[in-house]
């Protein structure tokens, strides 16, 4: 059988461990699945995707420091060969739509992965891509189709990556500065995407911002 070399990402550590477990247990045709890592947080899966160059990442799209969809952005550029399966609480065809548009080949909720996740890996594996079912397909795919992007462009999916990098880091607490740091920009340039990003989203102070981050699902309680 050809060893399958997994990555997996979530800020829950017993989802983590529920997945792993998972993986020992639940056979995938032709394949045997070996995690190679587990992080908490998005920055650390896009450097942990970059030194272990996994043939199958698994990641939530809440998660700390950078979320999934961002992460897989980056990630695309730098292990391109590597299969995305988007594993989260989301049930929003918006939010579906941008992961796959981020290089995603997978995406299903946690709720059904204990019985759909085998099958999303076999799907991929052979350069399919794996929808779940609780998502309606023709509604995605209308979102995915050339001019559908004012359809899918409500919330935070509306956002660039690094408008939404910006926003999520804001959400966490975290200041000016450490922002600038943590995305080795200057401090004007965070000042700027912050301002932009209000006109936008229509939020008029850093509480508003908070606010709508976690109501839209970018950061978590």
């Amino acid at each position: 059988m050809r060893k399958i070399r997994v990555l997996m990402a979530d800020d829950h550590s017993l989802m983590l461990a529920g997945l792993h477990k998972l993986l020992e247990h639940e056979p995938v045709q032709d394949y045997r699945c070996v995690v190679v890592g587990t992080v908490e947080d998005g920055r650390a899966l896009v450097e942990a995707a970059r030194r272990l160059r996994p043939d199958v990442i698994l990641l939530d799209i809440a998660m700390p420091l950078l979320n999934g969809l961002d992460a897989a952005y980056q990630i695309k550029r730098h292990v391109p060969d590597a299969k995305l399966i988007f594993l989260t609480m989301h049930a929003s065809p918006s939010y579906a739509a941008e992961a796959f548009k981020a290089g995603g080949n997978g995406y299903l909720l946690k709720r059904s992965a204990a019985s759909e996740l085998t099958q999303a890996i076999e799907a991929v594996l052979k350069g399919q891509h794996y929808l779940t079912p609780l998502i309606t397909k023709d509604v995605l795919e209308t979102m995915l189709a050339p001019g559908g992007r004012t359809a899918a462009g409500r919330g935070v999916v509306s956002l660039t990556p690094r408008q939404r990098e910006v926003l999520q880091l804001v959400a966490e607490g975290r200041g000016t500065k450490e922002i600038a740091k943590l995305l080795n920009v200057s401090v004007k340039t965070v000042e700027f995407h912050k301002a932009r990003i209000m006109g936008q989203v229509d939020r008029h102070s850093t509480a508003e911002l908070v606010r709508y981050a976690i109501a839209e699902g970018l950061v978590t309680l």
